[in-house]
């Protein structure tokens, strides 16, 4: 999916799997609704809750800081080249959904080794503790997020390579030297606007299974 540019190819087979739960979820609301186990007040809450959870993450995922680079004008033969002005586009959300799979998954290993060592009390405490929606666990789940966000935003962005192929073909950020300086720029601007994904990240997750 990803390779034939049509998308994220992990993030359009979650969005399946959640899309396809939605028919039954809306039937089940207004089976509750009928029955009076929701009042109309908490179901419109609902939505607009859901609304503004969506606006933000569609916000979010388009959001992108643009740096401005410029190209110095060379001479060659008798014409001139260069001398346009264009950005570098980063992305907020650079990691996507993996640090939420990445996350859950370390939660899940060791309260699936605990279930089987119910016997001892230590396990049966680390396994109810470590249960979703437990504050231990919604505690480590958001810590995990944002620190997968940065691992895997650091291994798929590289500000060094960004810099010497600017370097190369006569770009530079206005104000910044090339080189050395332009990388320190670039990947301080990306911690900045990471930290800022990395904390969204983590409310949304905690909002969907709270």
């Amino acid at each position: 999916i990803t390779d034939f540019g049509i998308g994220n190819g992990i993030s359009i087979i979650i969005f399946g799997g959640i899309i396809a739960r939605i028919p039954s979820q809306i039937v089940q609301t207004f089976k509750l609704l009928q029955v009076g186990e929701i009042g109309i007040l908490p179901l419109t809450s609902l939505l607009l809750i859901s609304v503004v959870v969506i606006g933000g993450v569609i916000a979010i995922q388009k959001g992108q800081r643009r740096i401005p680079v410029q190209y110095a004008k060379r001479v060659i033969g008798r014409r001139m080249y260069g001398g346009q002005g264009t950005h570098i586009p980063l992305r907020v959300n650079q990691a996507g959904v993996i640090p939420i799979i990445f996350a859950s998954a370390i939660l899940l290993f060791p309260a699936t080794i605990a279930q089987f060592f119910q016997n001892l009390a230590f396990m049966k405490s680390m396994s109810e503790a470590l249960s979703p929606g437990q504050p231990l666990y919604l505690i480590l789940y958001a810590v995990l997020i944002i620190v997968f966000t940065y691992f895997y935003t650091a291994i798929t962005f590289n500000p060094a390579n960004m810099a010497d192929n600017m370097k190369k073909y006569g770009g530079f950020i206005p104000g910044i030297r090339p080189g050395k300086n332009t990388t320190v720029y670039i990947d301080h601007i990306m911690t900045r606007i990471t930290l800022s994904g990395a904390l969204f990240l983590a409310v949304i997750a905690i909002l969907a299974i709270s």
